[in-house]
């Protein structure tokens, strides 16, 4: 599963870095670098606006179908998992037509580090070469609220198989998309389909971290500074490091 990621772009670098055009060149309020992202938090997706540009958008995180009875499953849709995504009633309307690319830079996961305890790992691309998580979004109201209320956007990222970077440390990864790969995503059902897959793992890297990112209230660079693994987990460290 992919739990929790970071976003340290800022506004400018997101604005080029996704090819941001007028009308949504202003910035958005308050974007701050985020290295604690954590399910049901508000977070910039990008999707295709109807004049096909690409907009930037703040939706939470943990996505609740349309025809939900409330809000509150958004908790159990962080992820949807690749495999199954075109047929789930959850999030095959949202497959069809509803694609966007979730803005980050890192991720964590967690790995056994002895009977009780979990070692967790900052996970990225080598080199911080940019890339975002395939996402879905969703758009959502409660049946008795007044039809001129705004609603309520979600987004989930998808998950598949490992690579050899992951493996070792959890049996599921986000689905990574390089820069390349954006237009496609957000182009046809079939496009996507083909970018369901694991992220090359000669592209990516990873390092033990500290304890504090589990806790979602702590925030701040000091979380994505290497530690020396413990117990179990310096086996893991050791095989995605040197094979």
């Amino acid at each position: 599963m992919c739990g929790r990621f970071t976003n340290q772009y800022t506004w400018r670098e997101l604005v080029d870095l996704y090819r941001i055009t007028e009308p949504y060149i202003a910035p958005i309020s308050n974007l701050e670098p985020r290295f604690n992202f954590a399910p049901m938090q508000r977070g910039v997706v990008v999707r295709l606006d109807k004049e096909s540009r690409r907009e930037p958008v703040v939706m939470r995180w943990g996505l609740v179908p349309s025809w939900s009875k409330d809000d509150r499953s958004g908790a159990a849709m962080i992820n949807a998992k690749a495999e199954t995504v075109a047929e789930k009633p959850a999030y095959r309307a949202a497959f069809k037509a509803r694609p966007c690319l979730v803005v980050a830079d890192g991720f964590y996961e967690w790995a056994k580090a002895g009977p009780k305890e979990k070692q967790p790992y900052f996970i990225t691309t080598k080199g911080r070469a940019p890339f975002a998580f395939a996402g879905l979004w969703e758009w959502w109201r409660a049946k008795e609220a007044p039809k001129d209320e705004p609603g309520l956007e979600t987004f989930t990222i998808l998950t598949t198989e490992p690579n050899a970077v992951c493996a070792p440390i959890h049996n599921r990864m986000p689905v990574i998309l390089a820069a390349d790969d954006w237009p496609r995503w957000l182009g046809t059902t079939d496009d996507r389909k083909s970018l369901l897959r694991s992220f090359p793992a000669e592209r990516m890297e990873c390092w033990a971290v500290g304890k504090a990112v589990g806790n979602v209230r702590n925030e701040g660079p000091e979380l994505i500074v290497e530690v020396q693994p413990e117990g179990d987990a310096w086996t893991a460290q050791n095989t995605i490091k040197h094979g």
